[in-house]
């Protein structure tokens, strides 16, 4: 009996038991159906960018860089009845432009264009500046010219960035009577018009002299034709130094009309050559001033414009 006993012992067998998992949730497919539309959409970016002209990249970088442009393209002119900008007002209900009491969409659209002309004018003077510190650099990077350092002086004029180059007894940029440019002068202008003509702005060139009397007097060749001649010299070597030919807008010869200030006007610092890269005002008023009609002179038997005839009656009995 004891060895039936051991046979029908039970056997137990352990069973472990797994908790089963939920069913998966459609987060995944959400993230999955963002990222296909991810990648659509950069592809179809790409497509845009391969199939878009240079005419219509440039545009659209235009608009980007100036947005207050969109104001001044959405109408312009006087009165209520103008066109403004869609959707603009204090009604944002309304889907055509408002103007606001009180106010014209001309007045609205020349406050707008003084602002984008505010704007220009801020970022030209930073790439000015820009231009001046690249000047420097480079003029300090050539041992030869640093040398040149007391004679090169560079500042911010009304017309834009004045570089000028006065004269000193030790090392004058031409001879005496001379428009003949010196060695280290041409060097210097040469390396000055290479770094000019990486920007698209017009120069005015002008030569100066000190007062002291030149030749023969005022009636033969004298400090004008002088200061002419000079001024015209560093034109051409600034050509040679690769600026183009267009970019220089006017050449002019000052003599001593114009000393530096709080100099005796016989020192030699008053013989210079100054270079100014204009800026968009400058540019404009000269333009401006060529296109100005000039007045016809009034026929013999009528009066100047602006004085009365009985005024005239009146000098005529005194």
């Amino acid at each position: 009996m004891a060895g039936d006993s051991k046979k029908l012992q039970p056997i137990i067998i352990k069973r472990v038991k797994k908790a089963s998992h939920g069913a998966h949730g459609g987060a995944w497919k959400i993230a999955y159906a963002d990222f296909v539309t991810a990648m659509m959409a950069f592809f179809l970016l790409m497509w845009l960018l391969g199939s878009t002209t240079e005419g219509d990249k440039k545009g659209i970088s235009d608009f980007f860089s100036s947005p207050l442009k969109v104001s001044l393209s959405g109408g312009s002119g006087s009165g209520d009845s103008a066109h403004v900008l869609k959707g603009g007002g204090q009604d944002l209900s309304r889907t055509e432009g408002q103007v606001k009491k009180g106010e014209t969409a001309g007045k609205r659209a020349t406050i707008n264009l003084l602002a984008l002309k505010s704007e220009q004018r801020a970022a030209e003077r930073v790439r000015l500046e820009e231009l001046k510190q690249r000047v420097q650099d480079v003029l300090a990077a050539n041992p030869r010219l640093a040398l040149m350092q007391s004679q090169i002086r560079l500042d911010m004029t009304p017309e834009g960035l004045r570089i000028q180059i006065v004269d000193a007894d030790n090392r004058p940029m031409f001879d005496s009577g001379s428009s003949m440019v010196k060695p280290y002068m041409r060097e210097l202008l040469q390396i000055i018009g290479e770094v000019l003509a990486e920007v698209p702005n017009r120069l005015t060139l002008e030569g100066h002299t000190d007062a002291q009397p030149f030749g023969s007097g005022e009636r033969g060749y004298s400090n004008w034709e002088l200061s002419s001649d000079r001024a015209n010299a560093s034109r051409r070597e600034l050509l040679t130094g690769g600026l183009p030919d267009t970019r220089v807008l006017r050449v002019q010869g000052l003599a001593s009309s114009r000393p530096l200030p709080e100099t005796d006007p016989l020192s030699p610092t008053n013989r210079r050559i100054s270079i100014i890269v204009m800026n968009r005002d400058a540019e404009d008023r000269f333009f401006s001033n060529l296109s100005e009609p000039e007045e016809p002179a009034p026929p013999a038997d009528e009066p100047p414009a602006g004085i009365e005839l009985s005024s005239i009656s009146a000098a005529t009995a005194r």
